[in-house]
């Protein structure tokens, strides 16, 4: 049985659970968004450096269905609950709940974090609920893309070399 500190699972929340964890930092809470459906490089870069922007960093996960809507029938390759448990069993990552919406705009709203964090696919002023987070006070910050590293990517050469073989 894990100890209650090293069981990822008590950094899962939900929606008024996080309401409650917000409420308890003191310090700077950076968020960052996203499906994390089979985790690599990129996405380490992108939580290591959203978490060094603040004193705790809080992740939205997209649901199942939210991924279907979003990537079509295919995704995601590990539900919701699987994707929310390696998140949160990551150093870098203080807390994460999942969202059932397409964006995380009412997550963004309902948390107000100080800083909102995307990759560099994104512009400061496409990311969603970014200007809500500027409008406090808070920033957008753009993190560069870690060349070669996508989880589009990786599905199609792990099609690819099962169709080889």
């Amino acid at each position: 049985m894990l100890s209650r500190q090293l069981n990822p699972q008590r950094k899962v929340h939900t929606r008024e659970s996080a309401r409650v964890w917000r409420g308890r930092q003191s310090g700077v809470v950076a968020f960052t968004n996203g499906v994390f459906d089979l985790l690599h490089r990129g996405h380490i870069d992108v939580l290591t450096a959203a978490r060094a922007e603040g004193d705790a960093l809080v992740v939205g996960v997209n649901s199942d269905a939210s991924v279907r809507r979003l990537k079509g029938a295919g995704r995601p390759v590990r539900t919701e609950a699987e994707r929310a448990t390696v998140l949160a069993a990551l150093e870098c990552v203080d807390a994460v709940i999942v969202f059932d919406e397409d964006t995380p705009f009412e997550l963004v709203a309902e948390l107000t974090p100080d800083v909102i964090v995307k990759g560099g696919d994104y512009a400061p002023t496409t990311v969603v609920g970014g200007d809500l987070v500027t409008a406090r006070g808070g920033r957008v910050v753009i993190v560069p893309i870690t060349a070669g590293h996508s989880t589009t990517s990786t599905i199609r050469d792990i099609r690819e070399k099962s169709t080889s073989d």
